[in-house]
């Protein structure tokens, strides 16, 4: 698999993702805050996790 390059928003710099136990991510996605009319920016937290979820499969 190719490196792959995540922003950490605690240094504000891209770095290499290096999982905790090699070969195996795990990711938290608290979804959307909806507190209007629902719109397509809402699915977009969805869209982006689950693709990424299957491209690391």
């Amino acid at each position: 698999m190719p490196e792959i390059r995540v922003h950490n928003t605690l240094t504000r710099r891209r770095e290499r993702l290096e999982p905790l136990e090699p070969g195996h991510v795990r990711m938290y996605v608290c979804g959307m805050t909806v507190y209007d009319l629902c719109h397509l920016g809402h699915a977009r937290v969805l869209v982006v996790f689950d693709t990424f979820v299957r491209y690391l499969r």
